[in-house]
């Protein structure tokens, strides 16, 4: 059963090597709000921004907001939900890719994680610490379980 978009979800695809699909996108989030008590509530209210990145991207905010100039995998920045905004996520579909050859995995299912990740920063979840890790990780499998085709089919152009 198609879950309907709770939100407008804007995708950017500044990676010509991974186009993903915002109807793709939009459908993940929905499923995603749709389960938000599962997840601390769920992410804020309004627009959630998707930016599909290269290295060298997100390689530059990650400089830029978090001093550290190598590539990430994922950078989430929160919104203001008083404007309509949730936040930003911004994947590497670079890393995702290399992640994905290595360890045997798909790349849209990889880029899935990545946006589940963002999402769930925006719910509050962290990783920096090793508590907070292992919740991170218990939530993105829970999260990933409820998203299977939407995970599939994230870079099929529709």
């Amino acid at each position: 059963m198609e879950t309907p978009p709770t939100r407008r979800v804007s995708l950017r695809n500044l990676n010509p090597a991974a186009r993903a699909s915002r109807q793709v996108a939009a459908r993940l989030v929905a499923r995603l709000d749709a389960n938000a008590p599962r997840f601390r509530g769920g992410a804020p209210a309004g627009e959630l921004s998707i930016a599909i990145l290269t290295d060298a991207a997100i390689a530059r905010l990650h400089a830029d907001f978090l001093g550290d100039p190598k590539p990430t995998d994922v950078i989430t920045f929160p919104g203001n939900p008083a404007l309509g905004l949730a936040g930003e996520i911004c994947v590497s579909a670079d890393t995702a890719a290399a992640y994905a050859r290595k360890h045997g995995k798909s790349l849209p299912r990889e880029l899935a994680l990545y946006i589940v990740h963002g999402w769930l920063h925006l719910c509050g979840y962290d990783d920096l610490e090793p508590r907070a890790k292992r919740l991170m990780r218990a939530a993105e499998k829970r999260a990933m379980r409820l998203i299977p085709a939407e995970a599939a089919a994230l870079l099929a152009r529709p």
